[in-house]
């Protein structure tokens, strides 16, 4: 099917002047019957959190958390600065957590105070201090935990199974930490199934094996303590030359779907409104941040991925064209779905986000 070039641009106060920055929007291709719009401008924006009458925009270089009140000129606002890389915000019971490396901290009742935000609390400083591969996205899941994802501090590498490459989850009231998922080398994105409750994770698969390999992945958490493979083995079947020798593949859980190689799968939501076309209920979208060293650029879009059951059965691009003649104006970092049914989509490196709304028949 064709697919159709279309967006939109908010003219209103100041989002008037923030489409004038030069943002080429335009270029920018989705399925038919669906438009892009800007919605706010954000320095270096990463993860999205959704408050109850805010959206709150961790970052990672910039060491700002922002808050962007969803009534009126959707201005910005600076909640917290100085930190160390705080991508990943959570919002629970009026309180904002942030992840910052080391420490998960909480801003309590905040969206009262955003003229005049609070100090931030330490909730737990008892995670790695390694910043490759330490900046953290978080959300509270379904059992009321905060799930906090621990990188590898390194490319490949063999560390401490019981504090790197994992997913742990964080009772906030304790401190108390238990690891859920082992042999995860950086997923900086999940989300929980809407049926089951299940978490299902991005992962990003290491580097220096080529251009086509290994791919990154989609996987889903069955039980409690499951292993994914790192280092042994990435993709469900590729054995790692130096890690692999003496294992199988066949004793880790495999991904549901692999995606393209190097393409740095970030973040990720089932889609769980009803304003899109009735075979996206329940996909999966995903923000690919785009590849670094692959020597043809790939990733720098949105994909989806649709399933019936447990089971994929198609991924394919939703949003494209950030990469424009191997240069990349543009990098999705994470996707969320709002009250309305429209997907936002943050990018760090254009310092924005951006709506998706759908306007055709369906």
């Amino acid at each position: 099917m064709k697919r159709l070039i279309v967006f939109t641009v908010m003219t209103f106060g100041w989002l008037a002047q923030a489409a004038a920055d030069s943002l080429p929007l335009a270029t920018l291709s989705l399925p038919p019957g669906f438009a892009m719009e800007l919605f706010a401008r954000v320095p270096n924006a990463r993860q999205m959190a959704l408050g109850k009458h805010t959206l709150f925009v961790g970052s990672m270089r910039a060491g700002k958390v922002y808050a962007i009140p969803l009534r009126g000129a959707r201005k910005p606002v600076v909640i917290a600065d100085g930190l160390n890389m705080p991508v990943g915000v959570a919002f629970r019971d009026g309180d904002l957590y942030v992840s910052a490396v080391s420490r998960i901290l909480r801003l309590r009742d905040i969206e009262a105070h955003l003229n005049k935000p609070p100090r931030p609390e330490v909730v737990s400083s008892a995670y790695p201090t390694d910043t490759h591969h330490g900046w953290k996205f978080i959300a509270f899941g379904p059992d009321g935990k905060l799930y906090v994802p621990v990188g590898a501090p390194c490319n490949i590498c063999a560390p401490d199974p019981d504090r790197y490459a994992t997913i742990t989850r964080l009772d906030v009231a304790n401190g108390e930490i238990e690891v859920v998922a082992r042999g995860v080398r950086n997923s900086v994105g999940f989300d929980w199934q809407p049926q089951s409750g299940e978490l299902w994770f991005t992962d990003n698969g290491r580097d220096w094996l080529g251009d086509d390999a290994p791919p990154d992945e989609l996987n889903r958490l069955g039980r409690p303590g499951e292993h994914f493979g790192y280092p042994y083995c990435h993709g469900g079947t590729i054995a790692d030359p130096e890690f692999g020798p003496g294992r199988r593949c066949a004793e880790f859980v495999p991904p549901v779907q692999n995606l393209g190689a190097h393409v740095a799968s970030l973040g990720m939501r089932f889609y769980t409104g009803t304003a899109f076309p009735e075979r996206y209920r329940n996909a999966v979208f995903i923000a690919e941040h785009g590849s670094w060293n692959r020597s043809k650029k790939n990733g720098y879009r949105v994909s989806v991925v649709r399933l019936q059951g447990n089971r994929a059965v198609s991924y394919e691009p939703f949003v494209s064209g950030w990469l424009q003649d191997g240069s990349a104006w543009g990098r999705p970092a994470d996707v969320l779905v709002m009250p309305d049914g429209s997907l936002l989509v943050s990018d760090d490196h254009a310092g924005a986000i951006y709506r998706v709304v759908f306007r055709g028949n369906r």
